[in-house]
């Protein structure tokens, strides 16, 4: 039973049920580091999955959608619709997989190139003013403990 609260009483931090759980505050962290990183990349015309995909691509020969919403964690739909958007800027080349009729592979274009390589110094300011919060020790801890989260979530029934 949830607990009633007096009018104008907001409860938990930020006044929303379930604050003060931990799926919620891992869910604000990855939003305040999304948030923050669109801020920086706007400046390049990018989004974060625009970014994400041509990281990516970057450092591979090519990738299907299907890979790359996988890579990227968003779904088919939302892969269609960043691939659309770069390849009509330019930023990506696609053609038909020599081994599969119907698949298509997406690769990187030298525009493309060029702005990720820009975009990623501008991306790796945010993560690395993130990092600097924490001493070594701390940021290992923190990364190791997030794995195992990870670990423990994906084995989970």
């Amino acid at each position: 039973m949830m607990e009633r609260r007096p009018a104008g009483d907001p409860g938990p931090e930020h006044g929303s049920v379930g604050a003060d759980r931990l799926g919620h505050t891992i869910k604000r962290a990855e939003q305040a580091l999304i948030s923050r990183k669109s801020r920086v990349l706007r400046e390049f015309g990018l989004t974060v999955p625009q970014y994400a995909v041509l990281l990516l691509l970057s450092v591979s020969d090519g990738m299907s959608a299907a890979q790359l919403a996988r890579e990227c964690m968003v779904t088919p739909q939302t892969m269609a619709t960043v691939l659309t958007n770069l390849d009509r800027s330019g930023l990506i080349e696609r053609s038909l997989s020599p081994l599969h009729q119907k698949v298509t592979v997406n690769s990187i274009s030298d525009e493309g190139r060029a702005l990720v390589a820009r975009a990623d110094k501008a991306a790796l300011h945010v993560e690395g003013g993130l990092a600097a919060e924490f001493t070594e020790a701390e940021l290992s801890t923190f990364s190791d403990l997030l794995e195992r989260a990870i670990a423990k979530l994906n084995s989970m029934e």
